[in-house]
Order: C-alpha cells, then sequence, then structure tokens
C-alpha cells in the first residue's frame, strides 16, 4: 500500500506485480496481499503452490518425513519435523486433501495448482519441478479447474488466510520477529 501511494503522490510507475508464496497450507496473503494486489491492479504471480513438496503426495504420514542429510526437511526441520504440532497439523491436512482430490478424480498436486489458480488475484502461478516427469505431471493438471464445493472443503480443512504452520510464509516482519521492537 505504501508503495502504491507513494508512487501515485510522486507521479512514479507503479509496481505492477506481488510474487508472494502461496498454497493450501500458507494462505496468509489471501488476508491482506491479494486483495491489495487486485484493488491496485497488480497482477500476482505466486509460488510453491505445493507448499515445499507437502501437497505434492510425498509427505503422507510422520515416517515419510527424512530429516537426515542434507534434505529440504534436514535443512528446513522447522517446516517439516513431524514433532511439531503445527507439522502435525500439516499431515492432517494433506490426509484430508487427498481425500478431498480423489473425489473429482484428480491428483492432490493438480488440486492444489488448480486452488491457487483459482483465486481471482492469481495471474501466474510458478512451479518449480526437478525433473521432467515432475514437469510433465504438473503440466497435465494445468486445465484442472474446482467446483465451487472443493473449493469450499479446502476452506473448511484449511481455512481462508491461515498458514498452517507460520514457517511456510517465508517472512516474520521485524515487528514481531525482533523483541526490542515487539509492542513498540
Amino acid at each position: 500500500m505504501t508503495a502504491q501511494w507513494v508512487s501515485e503522490r510522486r507521479g512514479h510507475v507503479r509496481f505492477r506485480t506481488e510474487q508472494p508464496p502461496y498454497s493450501i497450507l500458507a494462505r496468509s496473503v489471501e488476508a491482506a496481499v491479494l486483495p491489495t494486489a487486485r484493488k491496485y491492479g497488480m497482477g500476482v504471480l505466486s509460488w510453491s503452490p505445493l507448499s515445499a513438496g507437502w501437497l505434492s503426495g510425498r509427505f503422507m504420514k510422520a515416517s515419510d518425513i527424512d530429516l537426515t542429510g542434507g534434505s529440504r526437511a534436514a535443512l528446513e526441520r522447522f517446516k517439516f519435523d513431524p514433532s511439531l504440532p503445527e507439522n502435525v497439523r500439516k499431515l492432517e491436512a494433506v490426509d484430508e486433501l487427498s481425500k478431498l482430490a480423489s473425489d473429482p478424480g484428480v491428483s492432490l498436486p493438480h488440486l492444489a495448482i488448480a486452488f491457487v489458480r483459482a483465486h481471482p488475484a492469481i495471474a501466474s502461478v510458478i512451479i518449480g519441478p526437478r525433473t521432467m516427469d515432475q514437469l510433465e505431471d504438473l503440466l497435465a493438471g494445468s486445465e484442472v479447474e474446482l467446483s465451487a464445493d472443493v473449493l469450499d472443503r479446502i476452506d473448511e480443512i484449511v481455512p481462508p488466510g491461515t498458514d498452517l504452520n507460520r514457517a511456510d510464509s517465508y517472512y516474520v516482519p521485524p515487528s514481531l520477529a525482533d523483541k526490542k521492537l515487539r509492542r513498540r
């Protein structure tokens, strides 16, 4: 908002795009970022629709999460450690979402990407496949459209504006992260 306001007041070119992470499991951008982007006609190029692999179908139970070696889970334990309540909730949501995906006959990754694409503020979804097989699979699901009933059910599993694990938003404002700045 401040950037848009300053650009308008000073006659500068406005910001035209925003690039936040956005997925079924990390929905905090729905509270302010996406409505602001729509208000100012900005395109949103969202990334991490599979929520760091959580919505790929790879992590269906705690034993699927490898916290050893150089894996992403080992490097970002706070986002994956199944002993943390936030990540237990993610496992529960993934279980419910995989069941929901099977109803309309789509895969969990296709459901996840279709969910992000369904938001009217989203202009593009950045995917991050590591292999050609992953790319081909994700592209095969690019035409999936979710019904209002499916979207409503997703909202029941993970309420709008909610991040199941705050670490998934990739940004904690200094006013929250730095104790000296809190309540000041």
